[in-house]
């Protein structure tokens, strides 16, 4: 059976090499103005450095420049674009059509991986991109795993899943929170992603709560469980899934650490002997269940739950 990419979050360049040792094959780092929901914000500078160092250990980095995009950010995009392709990125993630039109301006020869988090949810989408010239495809977080085997079977191009992490239900261009907080005359300053102390949404009918956060995209409200696969992975080797993500957004260094240790056990041994990773995987789902904050159920996403739009 093929390996699948082992691909992460660092929240910052000082994550870069722990990360490397603990088995990430490649990261997604970027600036949150042209990045979406980032576990960290990258500068130029902090690109580069990252870029440099992963390339000195072997590992792969993907930018990303997947924002909703007005137009009077297209300009900008010709320069960043330049720079990643300039810095030896080894990919940049995009959703919006005008990157991959601006890149195939100033960079041709950088790889694209296509993925809204939303509409990859068909063979046909994937395969679209994939003849426009994206090398990979995101699958969206909200389609069963028969689905995503289906569409493995059919893609002319690389898929990637999310594996681990919290998933992203809510998207607003506004500031709602603050916009909120300023109509009620409280001087509040909302906390964003990088601050230990986070806002949430209390359901208290079903007792959840939703993490939620703004930052130069807007509001984000995210969901109250994280997935975690890692007790469930044999099928998706076996359909030869090529990149298994951890997101590691509004998690710190410590856990994203641990989390890709095990999951790097898991893979390493279900492509090795999966008689035996059918007999250890429980453990490795107790390991992550024993650093899981007490607040955040794990659960298996829609993996094997029906999608109600």
């Amino acid at each position: 059976m093929k390996k699948p990419e082992l691909l992460v979050t660092p929240k910052s360049v000082e994550d870069i090499l722990p990360l490397c040792e603990a088995g990430a094959d490649a990261f997604v780092i970027g600036e949150e103005r042209y990045g979406l929901r980032l576990a960290g914000e990258f500068s130029r500078e902090d690109v580069a450095k990252a870029i440099e160092l992963a390339h000195s250990k072997g590992k792969k980095v993907y930018v990303a420049v997947n924002a909703i995009f007005h137009n009077e950010k297209i300009e900008e995009l010709y320069d960043y674009l330049k720079f990643v392709d300039e810095a030896n990125a080894d990919a940049v993630i995009f959703g919006d059509p005008a990157v991959l039109m601006v890149a195939k301006e100033v960079a041709p020869e950088l790889k694209l991986h296509w993925g809204t988090e939303t509409t990859g949810t068909n063979w046909y989408h994937c395969n679209y991109w994939g003849r426009k010239g994206a090398k990979r495809a995101i699958l969206a977080r909200e389609i069963s795993m028969d689905a995503v085997i289906e569409m493995k079977e059919h893609a002319e191009v690389e898929i990637e899943i999310q594996v681990h992490g919290m998933t992203a239900m809510f998207q607003s261009k506004r500031s709602l929170l603050g916009n909120y907080f300023e109509y009620q005359g409280k001087a509040l300053e909302i906390e964003n992603r990088k601050e230990n102390s986070n806002m949430f949404l209390h359901d208290k009918e079903r007792e959840n709560k939703y993490p939620i956060f703004e930052d130069a995209n807007g509001t984000h409200i995210m969901s109250p469980n994280d997935i975690c696969m890692i007790d469930e992975l044999q099928e998706f080797i076996e359909a030869g899934i090529d990149s298994f993500k951890i997101d590691g957004v509004l998690k710190s260094s410590e856990y994203i650490e641990t989390v890709t240790k095990l999951y790097r056990k898991a893979i390493d041994l279900c492509v090795e002997d999966p008689d035996q990773y059918e007999d250890e995987k429980d453990e490795f789902l107790a390991e992550i269940e024993k650093i899981q904050p007490p607040n955040r159920r794990l659960d298996t996403g829609f993996f094997f739950k029906e999608t109600v739009y």
